[in-house]
This record gives structure tokens, sequence and C-alpha cells, in this order.
């Protein structure tokens, strides 16, 4: 049995294909507010643990965006590049189709895309199955860039509540898929300079910055940014380390960790990654002086797009609605943090939003 406490989870589906060889696993933790919403994952070494801890961040993620979305979350097991990944995705549809969209609406995450979002709301037999669709589909897919945008207006926020300002800033991003490459963009646009930045084979860095338009062509090309000719490639867990003033941990969970936490020198951490750091771990980099911005308010971007998106916005009314949000929520939990513990404070306003709901359902 999984552990349960008074928010929930309400359901813990694992599911098997024996046709296809597909394991999965989907968890609604709270439906409160409204139906459960969170992404699909699709990763070889899934576990239904770091699913549940997925879906409770949504749940408060979800609650602290102030949208109509209760907290959920699903995972394929599987090598995106080994298996086929149509086959999984609409084998894991058919699996969970009675949840399906009563109690839960997919989205893309990890190594899901629009195309696997249509896959899904074609199995399932209706457009309200999930967001992130293709535009065809009339969705507003996460390549739009949703998720990176609000990040940064995160980060936008935080460096103006530690009078450092954005502009001119050093920025270190693990990760370059989605939320990475736009947040990136952003940044940049913003007048940051990113000098490190990882993928799977490694990190590029360069103290005078990395160019844009440059490192995407040579992710394009290349298939890694390790290739980028004007920078030194460097071990991928030495950007957690490097002496930057914003670090954007963007891929996987427990990245920064007690192993490596004394090393951080970022005066800023904004978590793109659904959760990078363990809390106790938040908690010490806090008392150093660190300014964590946790997942569930940074990351927030994508679900507001699929709020958006069921609501048949444009995507210029999106963004509008994502920078809005973003901003408001980042500034309300830094108002209110204690002993710069901004989760914390994240958490007792989404937690008191929760537990109205609840009281009311």
């Amino acid at each position: 049995m999984y552990a349960k406490d008074k928010y929930g989870p309400e359901y813990v589906v694992e599911v098997y294909d024996q046709k296809t060889g597909m394991q999965g696993v989907l968890v609604i933790d709270n439906t409160a507010i409204g139906l459960g919403k969170g992404g699909i994952r699709m990763v070889p070494d899934i576990t239904t643990h770091e699913v549940m801890g997925l879906a409770r961040a949504m749940t408060w993620k979800n609650a602290l965006a102030d949208i109509p979305f209760g907290g959920a979350k699903s995972g394929i097991k599987g090598d995106p590049k080994k298996v086929n990944k149509e086959e999984y995705v609409r084998a894991f549809a058919r699996m969970i189709k009675r949840y399906v969209p009563d109690l839960y609406i997919a989205g893309p995450d990890m190594n899901i895309t629009e195309k696997e979002m249509g896959e899904f709301s074609d199995e399932i037999g209706t457009l309200k199955a999930a967001t992130g669709k293709p535009t065809s589909m009339g969705g507003l897919p996460h390549e739009l860039g949703s998720t990176g945008f609000g990040v940064v207006e995160a980060a936008d926020v935080a460096a103006e509540f530690t009078k450092l300002g954005l502009s001119g800033r050093t920025v270190a991003i693990e990760g370059f898929g989605n939320v990475g490459t736009f947040a990136m963009k952003f940044l940049t646009e913003k007048g940051a300079k990113v000098v490190a930045v990882s993928d799977s084979k490694g990190t590029i860095y360069n103290e005078q910055g990395l160019d844009y338009e440059k490192l995407m062509e040579t992710k394009a090309q290349k298939g890694t940014v390790t290739e980028y000719s004007e920078g030194k490639v460097i071990g991928a867990e030495q950007l957690f380390t490097l002496n930057v003033d914003v670090l954007i941990p963007g891929a996987r969970p427990d990245v920064i960790t007690e192993k490596n936490a004394a090393g951080v020198k970022a005066k800023i951490i904004v978590e793109a990654a659904n959760i990078p750091i363990p809390q106790d771990v938040e908690k010490e980099l806090g008392k150093r002086g660190v300014l964590v911005i946790p997942d569930f308010i940074a990351n927030a971007g994508g679900v507001i797009s699929s709020y958006a998106e069921l609501e048949g916005y444009t995507p210029e009314k999106m963004f509008s609605l994502v920078s809005v949000k973003i901003r408001k929520n980042t500034a309300l939990a830094l108002e209110r943090m204690k002993d710069n513990d901004v989760r914390e404070a994240g958490e007792i306003i989404a937690k008191e939003r929760v537990e109205e709901a609840m009281e009311k359902k």
C-alpha cells in the first residue's frame, strides 16, 4: 500500500498491457478544486513513488496558479528511443480510459510531445482528453514555449526581489529540451547572459556567454550542445557548481543534493524541472542565502497554458495569462516567505486554497 494523507492520493492506478509490454501508472492526487491535471512522462526508470510525488506537486501548482484544476500525474515506463512511442501511448490511453476526461486530463511531459497528445486524445475518442495537442486539433502545444516562458517570468520577479535584475546576469541551464531552449530564448531577450547549457551528453560552458541561435543550430544539426564550437565541454554535474548568478535545473529530479549543494554558488535557483532538489536541501540552501523558486511556482506555465487551451485562447492571450499569473504568484510567495523559504510560503497559500475547496466539496 502507498502512503496517504488528508489531501490524497484519491487514485493510484498501475497498468500493464500484455500485447505491447507497456507498463504505466496514473496518480490522481486531489480533485477538490477541479479534475486532475498533469502530464504524462516516458522514462525507463519511472516509479509509482515518483509519480505520486509529482502528482502532489501538481496539486499545489494548480492551486497556487489559481486555475480550476486538481493535481494528477502519469508515467509510462520505457526508453523513448527504443520503444514504439505511439504504440505505448495508445496502449496507456486504453488502459486508463475510464478516468479520462471526467477525472483526469493528460498533458505532455518528459519525452512526450504534441504528437503523442494527439494520439492519446484520438485513442480516448475526445479532444478533451488532453491538452498540448497539435494546433490542427485545436491545441496550444507546449512547443510554443509556455513553460520556459513562465520560468523566466519567475526568474525575473526573483531577480527584482533580490535587487539584482536579470539584465547582464549570468545563467546556467540544465537541460536543453522544450523548457531549456525557450528559457534561454526568453532570458536572452531580457538581457541575461547564458554561460552554460547541458544535455544528456554533457555541458557546454563559455563564461563570455553562449549564442542562442548558434546553439540551437548546433543541437539541431549535431544532436548535442557539446558540439558547440565556442566553449569548453565540462561534465553534466559541474553545471550545478558554476559561478553564476542564476541556476535553472530543468531536467531530472534530485540533481542538487546534500552531496553537491555545498558547491552551489548561484544566488537564485529557479526550478524548471519537477523536484530537482530535495526539500531539506532547499532549506539548507535558503539558510545560506540562496533564493530558491520552487518547481510548482516556476514551471506552472505549462498547466496555465493547458487551461488557456481548454478555454479556447489564442497563443497571444495564453502568454499574457502565463505572465500575469506566474508573476503574481511568485511575488505573493516571496511576500509571505519566512527564513528565505519560498516553497513553504507557496505551499501554505496552495493548502489554504485546497482546504477551502475540500470543505466546500
